[in-house]
């Protein structure tokens, strides 16, 4: 395979897919309690973890790749927010692979980003463009985590923010291609989940889907910001559920 992960544990197969300011030591709290009924497996995406970032290469695609590796024909998909757009790229691609999909804070096609997304995007890529990545590092731990996360949570956010700039940044411009997120096709069970604290971009994002979706289910979280399995782990374990 061209992408790392980890497979623990049996019984029916489950895929986490991780953050985009994260890679897949985001859901170890959740592998521990998931591994004692379940096949759990978490990739790090291109330029995430231990995976190096590749000229030309398709997220959604190294997915698919990696469930036909495995030889997984029936799959429960969980991504939190960049992860979770591109587990609905795999799965509008392959419908019949999916049995089940838990979205956590995650964007779609054909949603904008709302000013304050917008406004921090530009922050971070200054910070990057004038070499302060300690800067943009803590950029990221502010804004992205929600204020029930404690100590250890923000410092593991810091850790994987900070592996994937250095992973990313001398990498340049790369070509990730991505699928088309096809809501019509995504019939089987679809779980929503968002952040009161989190941007609008991502509640927006819920909404599209839910109103698109033949199975959809949401959960709005009083207590999130944009990473509840951080935030409060073992409350959010049982949203995997």
């Amino acid at each position: 395979m061209t992408i790392s992960y980890d497979v623990v544990g049996n019984g029916p197969p489950i895929l986490l897919v991780h953050a985009g300011v994260a890679d897949r030591r985001m859901w170890s709290a959740q592998v521990e309690e998931l591994s004692h009924t379940h096949q759990v497996i978490t990739p790090d995406l291109r330029g995430y973890g231990e995976t190096p970032v590749a000229p030309k290469y398709s997220d959604a695609g190294d997915l698919l790749d990696l469930l036909d590796h495995l030889g997984l024909t029936h799959v429960t998909a969980v991504g939190a927010s960049y992860g979770g757009y591109v587990v609905q790229q795999a799965a509008s691609r392959r419908p019949d692979l999916f049995t089940r999909l838990v979205l956590i804070c995650a964007p779609t096609d054909n949603v904008e980003p709302d000013d304050a997304l917008r406004a921090l995007w530009a922050e971070e890529n200054a910070l990057i463009e004038a070499g302060d990545v300690e800067a943009a590092t803590e950029l990221t731990v502010q804004r992205w985590i929600g204020p029930e996360a404690d100590d250890e949570a923000r410092s593991l956010l810091r850790t994987m923010q900070r592996r994937a700039y250095d992973l990313q940044i001398p990498a340049g411009d790369v070509d990730n291609e991505e699928y088309p997120v096809t809501p019509e096709a995504l019939t089987m069970p679809v779980r929503l989940i968002t952040g009161a604290h989190d941007f609008q971009f991502f509640t927006d994002s819920a909404t599209y889907l839910q109103d698109r979706l033949a199975n959809a289910e949401r959960i709005d979280l009083p207590w999130a910001g944009h990473l509840p399995t951080l935030e409060r782990p073992a409350e959010a374990l049982q949203l995997i559920l």
